[in-house]
């Protein structure tokens, strides 16, 4: 048996898997994240891995297994985060995680340096304070005393795996995700390193997902219960390992969308996938020699969770799953209703860390459930341009697989397949994605399986949404007035943000 956690925004769930990658039990430990206004988006290092000892145990109590059976550990993270930690591989400062927007300045000037056009080349996304690097900037631009601390930089999974091991490194596809990487080299790009001016000695070593990077520390040990001599594999950023759990190890596998706090769609190519209008980009996958490009935008779950808390602010008042039902009956409409979801920024295919959510065209007529179907719809717009820029570059896609935790819903399912035009499935593994794709990276690096083959028999297709050929009409047209919205608010957007 293994264990594979996996980082989210929200907490840490802990699952136990057999030696095919069939999940067995899990458990989820929460810890808070702090927002606030002016972009900033941070949580304690600490309170991860302190989730993944306490998951972990849990986890075992729960199963009721010998702990000498669990062969090893596996992890997936979040992405695009920055834990800077000092020489003894503490954290100087809570971690920049990625949904934090301060760091504009920092990507304009990397823009200013390197050129926008040539760094989507070099790395395959755009410069965007939403990534890595720009925050390591922000934090020597603004906080130099603590920066003056600083030996080491790494992201969510990366830390934990090093208090795990004592062994700090990182995989491809976190390193991708830092906007530090040349996706062509599959190395630190030393040209934006230097644009940066920062000392390429702050970033670690570069491993494939799949190596075993070491075994449990003596302190790890005793913490989980596990013996130490319980191997951790490495593992890889929660998009790409999410990939795996949806069964996209290939370029056939088709593409998939994952439906969490933010939501991506994405799917696996042999080569990077550079879209002229920069829409678009590509991680590299934890399969090796694979890639995944991906259109990310930022807040899909979190506006539904958003607008229900609002509509429903307290235990009396509807329930989300009672609003979504009142939104998606047979003649359901939003009146003219329109949501632009923007609530953290956005980064596909918009790109713009100032853009903000916005209900346009309200009425006295309107009520919660034309508010919740906008916020369902503006979601589904959303990734319809961004289901557009993959097709300006020659992929199209006649079904999309859907997984995660918004992947439970029906009427959201069924409103995506109508905006695109494509039939939409539910895979059998929901909010289970990130699990079994991190599972199956564990089991080939620790040679329990020879390939990823495994992951396209760890769930099935449990639903399907035909799109109705007529509402497709209405939502294109639909789609129009949404990108006008956008564009008629944006120069409003970017000046009041400042």
């Amino acid at each position: 048996m293994l264990i594979a956690h996996d980082l989210g925004t929200t907490g840490n769930k802990a699952s136990l898997h057999d030696e095919r990658g069939r999940l067995l039990e899990a458990v989820t430990v929460e810890y808070p994240a702090h927002f606030a206004d002016g972009g900033i988006a941070e949580q304690d290092p600490d309170d991860w891995y302190d989730a993944v000892i306490t998951a972990t145990s849990r986890l075992l109590t729960k199963a009721e297994v010998d702990r000498a059976s669990v062969h090893g550990m596996v992890i997936s993270g979040q992405m695009m985060g920055a834990v800077l930690l000092d020489e003894t591989h503490r954290p100087v400062r809570p971690a920049i995680i990625w949904a934090d927007t301060r760091a504009g300045r920092q990507a304009a000037l990397l823009n200013e340096r390197l050129g926008e056009h040539e760094a989507y080349r070099l790395h395959g996304h755009r410069i965007n304070s939403t990534y890595s690097l720009a925050k390591v900037m922000w934090v020597r631009d603004n906080e130099p005393e603590t920066f003056a601390r600083v030996r080491h930089v790494c992201v969510a999974k990366d830390y934990v795996v090093h208090r795990l091991t004592g062994r700090l490194a990182t995989d491809r596809s976190d390193a991708s995700s830092t906007n530090a990487y040349d996706i062509g080299r599959g190395a630190w790009s030393a040209e934006t390193l230097a644009a940066a001016e920062l000392d390429p000695a702050l970033f670690p070593e570069i491993v494939e997902s799949i190596e075993v990077v070491g075994s449990l520390t003596q302190d790890a040990a005793s913490a989980t219960g596990l013996p130490a001599s319980t191997r951790v594999v490495m593992g890889g950023g929660d998009g790409p390992i999410a990939a795996v759990g949806a069964g996209v190890v290939a370029p056939e596998d088709g593409a998939y969308i994952a439906m969490g706090t933010s939501s991506w769609i994405s799917f696996a190519s042999g080569e990077p996938v550079l879209d002229p209008s920069m829409r678009t980009f590509t991680f590299e996958h934890v399969v090796p020699g694979l890639y995944v490009p991906t259109a990310t935008m930022q807040a899909a779950g979190a506006s539904v969770a958003w607008i229900n808390e609002i509509l429903s602010p307290d235990p009396s008042g509807a329930s989300l799953r009672e609003l979504v039902g009142r939104a998606s009956t047979e003649d359901a409409d939003t009146g003219g209703l329109f949501f632009l979801p923007y609530l953290f920024g956005e980064r596909s295919p918009k790109w713009n860390t100032d853009a903000r959510g916005a209900f346009v065209g309200i009425g006295r007529h309107h009520e919660r459930q034309h508010m919740m179907r906008a916020v369902l719809e503006g979601v589904a717009f959303n990734l319809a341009e961004c289901l557009d820029a993959y097709a300006d570059n020659g992929y199209a896609f006649d079904s999309i697989d859907a997984v995660g935790g918004g992947a439970a819903s029906d009427a959201w399912l069924q409103i995506m397949a109508d905006v695109w035009g494509v039939q939409v499935h539910r895979r059998s593994v929901v909010g289970e994605a990130n699990s079994l794709g991190a599972a199956v990276v564990g089991l080939v690096g620790l040679g329990l399986a020879d390939d990823f083959s495994p992951a396209r028999e760890l769930s099935d297709v449990v639903a399907a949404f035909e799109p109705n050929l007529q509402r497709h009409e209405r939502y294109r047209e639909r789609l129009e007035r949404f990108r006008g919205a956008y564009d008629a608010l944006e120069p409003w957007m970017n000046e009041e943000v400042r």
